[in-house]
């Protein structure tokens, strides 16, 4: 007989000390579909080697992604800038909180020779909140940005920000760097925000992307949903409506995933049929790209998905020359 000795409650108070008082919630047995293979490919020991030998940090492993082996096996990798420690405390995400450390002047060069080493085509760049930062950390990110576009010009650029809150004009230095896709995810629904998201505002991360479209039409914007949480349908079907009123060009829908017992509760596994009903009524409210899936992730697929997010763009300007 073997004792199997659940430590994920140990972890969570490491990694999340202002959950150690929560009420212990059980973790529900995942369904077939959202079940992956541990990661063993040689592509993704390479990776590994090569984010570790730079001294990176990765959301892959910081939020304990379900897609890290695909992702790595193909040198894919979203790299998280200044730090593994978020000033804020989401009831949804594993990324360690607590006082970060001081920027780490050399990353925007280390970052941008990894890029160079992978032979990336396509690189996502997260980071954590950084909400003791003057700028919330704008700065570093427009750094990070230029020195890939110095490094590997080549190489579309997209870029998965916090929400600057309370940071005046910060998010301007973002936009103003250019990248290919400005991403920023509502997460949740609005309802959700004080339980989910508490050190969020779901109006000002809504006003985040409508700015990037003001300030520079050309760049793609992105936002995420997760799923599972609670939400209702009509919810869901709204954030889509206040996202497309803030004109952002593509939506990526998937399943909550409870890190520990110290984290948010799923409230159920949504189906594959769901995924692609939520889909279908995207497509139909006029996003340029979806992706709705049980395991799909913000940066899950980035650079297939630029390339028809591209596609898409030249179509609908095609459209609507033809019907000048």
């Amino acid at each position: 007989m073997a004792t199997l000795i659940d430590n994920t409650a140990d972890k969570a108070k490491h990694r999340h000390p202002e959950k150690r008082n929560r009420v212990d919630s059980p973790i529900l047995r995942k369904p077939e579909w959202i079940r992956v293979k541990a990661p063993t490919g040689k592509g993704y020991l390479e990776t590994r080697k090569i984010v570790h030998e730079k001294g990176l940090f990765t959301v892959c492993e910081e939020a304990a992604c379900p897609n890290m082996g695909e992702c790595w096996d193909k040198k894919h990798a979203t790299l998280m800038i200044m730090g593994d420690t978020c000033t804020r405390a989401c009831a949804f995400c594993n990324v360690r909180t607590g006082k970060p450390a001081p920027l780490d002047t050399q990353e925007p060069k280390n970052a941008a020779r990894a890029v160079v080493e992978m032979g990336l085509k396509h690189v996502v760049i997260t980071s954590v909140d950084r909400d003791d930062l003057e700028d919330g950390g704008a700065g570093h990110f427009a750094r990070t940005v230029r020195a890939i576009r110095a490094a590997a010009p080549h190489t579309t650029i997209e870029i998965l920000t916090p929400d600057f809150l309370r940071k005046g004009d910060a998010a301007n230095i973002v936009i103003d760097a250019c990248p290919d896709v400005f991403n920023h995810n509502l997460e949740t629904v609005p309802r959700l925000y004080l339980s989910i998201r508490p050190g969020a505002r779901y109006f000002h991360s809504l006003r985040l992307l409508q700015s990037v479209k003001e300030r520079d039409p050309g760049q793609f914007t992105k936002s995420g949903l997760m799923v599972g949480l609670g939400e209702t349908r009509e919810e869901v079907m709204q954030v889509m409506d206040d996202m497309r009123a803030a004109n952002v060009d593509f939506i990526t829908i998937g399943q909550y995933l409870q890190p520990t017992r110290k984290h948010a509760p799923i409230d159920r596994f949504v189906t594959p049929e769901e995924f692609q009903s939520l889909e279908t009524i995207a497509r139909s409210k006029g996003f340029l790209m979806v992706s709705s899936s049980p395991l799909t992730r913000s940066s899950h697929h980035a650079g297939e998905d630029f390339a028809r997010l591209q596609e898409a763009r030249r179509a609908q300007e095609l459209q609507e020359l033809e019907k000048r």
